[in-house]
């Protein structure tokens, strides 16, 4: 998937080999990180919940979890942390995107996730892939909320918005945003051996 920014950082820390018997619940690791896995229910660009998504949980590798644990403690200490918007991502989620991805008459969501792009170039551009980095449990959608009303920092983008709007390279959106996504990408890059870009942010991978 197109590394894109938006308003929720994905993040992919190092040794990510971990499979699914390893996975933990980020909440028993870092019980103050908000979680609102957007897969589980409707408010995604496919409009219903994703098949795997079986419960409104964030799995991840051990060694994602102390990078989480890191990040939501140095964010903290200026009255921050990080919401997460989705990390464990099964295959049979994957999947399901691309079966969506095949029935082009379904646009319900795309004023939302994807008005400038038609919705038959969405895997032609990247945005949507086959094969996922969020299937090693090494990858998380995330922002920066302040801890105590939980608004998100506005990033310019929204979680999962197909659009250069979320690259980490566009340059025309405020300076308060463009700070947001550099305070993001800096508490990251210090808690992580290699961090992204993607969305609402999608802070995924930088591409």
């Amino acid at each position: 998937m197109k590394k894109v920014l938006g308003l929720v950082a994905a993040i992919s820390a190092c040794a990510a080999q971990a499979t699914a018997s390893v996975f933990i619940d980020i909440k028993s690791q870092v019980p103050s990180i908000e979680t609102e896995i957007r897969y589980f229910g409707d408010d995604n660009f496919v409009g219903e919940r994703i098949d795997g998504y079986l419960a409104p949980k964030c799995l991840v590798s051990p060694a994602a979890a102390m990078g989480v644990a890191k990040a939501q403690q140095a964010l903290g200490e200026f009255g921050l942390g990080l919401k997460v918007f989705d990390c464990y991502r099964p295959q049979p989620a994957v999947d399901h995107f691309v079966r969506w991805a095949k029935i082009l008459e379904d646009t319900r969501h795309k004023a939302k996730f994807y008005p400038d792009v038609p919705k038959s170039e969405l895997f032609q551009r990247g945005y949507i892939a086959e094969r996922s980095g969020h299937s090693r449990g090494s990858t998380l959608d995330v922002t920066v909320i302040d801890l105590i009303t939980k608004e998100e920092l506005d990033m310019g983008s929204g979680w999962d918005y197909f659009s250069p709007v979320s690259w980490p390279s566009y340059q025309a959106i405020s300076a308060n945003q463009r700070a947001n996504r550099m305070l993001l990408t800096s508490v990251m890059s210090k808690c992580w051996v290699h961090g992204n870009y993607r969305g609402v942010v999608a802070f995924h991978a930088f591409k």
